[in-house]
């Protein structure tokens, strides 16, 4: 069976403050975009990845991935929406595989994450990784933010990983508004999902003070 990583970055920089998407921002001397790819060779060297990108950003995306084999990267056009975008990455798709999907901006993704993904939707059909709220939270109930129990809370990462057999027939739904990353789309086509041991490094890169912190993380790990 097939390994597929559909990796989407089609992000802008304006929460970072930057003139171009953020997953072309430095990282030790490499774009986001890199470690995030190159984390899934390592992880499994013989998967290959769809890379949806935006589309005045071909150019710069190939020349951010030239240090790798080309024939394993296919690059996509993203659309107005991240369902659009994910979708328009598995139309890609016509082998039975495992995919998949992944935030480019989530570049310190660890092979343990990634093998555990795999291995968990080998077994159950999908794998989302989760980690435990930390911090209060509060909901929006009758007009007012109330308290939550944060022991009912999970955060949500990525890669979100599925047998093709169950997300590419959800992607064949029209788009909704709830649809907020590939889980709810499976689960309003029906179908269930397995929430897996997420990772606390593994951030989103979305403001500067993230990129500081992916350094450090980095330099740790080194």
């Amino acid at each position: 069976m097939k390994k597929i990583a559909v990796i989407v970055a089609g992000g802008s920089g304006l929460r970072m403050g930057s003139d171009k998407p953020k997953q072309f921002l430095a990282l030790q001397h490499k774009t986001i975009l890199w470690h995030s790819v190159n984390a899934f060779f390592k992880a499994i060297p013989q998967i290959e990845i769809i890379l949806v990108c935006p589309k005045d950003f071909v150019e710069e995306t190939k020349m951010a991935l030239s240090d790798f084999d080309s024939q394993k990267i296919q690059i996509t056009i993203g659309g107005a929406t991240r369902f659009d975008s994910v979708k328009a990455g598995l139309s890609c798709i016509h082998d039975k595989s495992v995919i998949f999907v992944h935030d480019a901006v989530r570049c310190l993704v660890s092979t343990d994450l990634i093998l555990r993904c795999e291995g968990d939707a080998l077994k159950y059909g999908s794998a989302i990784p989760a980690i435990s709220a930390t911090d209060s939270m509060r909901i929006f109930q009758n007009g007012k933010f109330v308290p939550a129990n944060r022991e009912n809370i999970k955060v949500i990462q990525t890669p979100q990983v599925f047998l093709s057999e169950i997300l590419l027939p959800a992607y064949a739904q029209e788009y909704k508004e709830s649809f907020t990353d590939e889980a709810s789309v499976v689960e309003s086509a029906g179908g269930e999902i397995f929430l897996t041991e997420g990772d606390f490094e593994n951030i989103k890169i979305t403001r500067p003070t993230d990129l500081l912190l992916a350094q450090k993380i980095l330099e740790h790990r080194q």
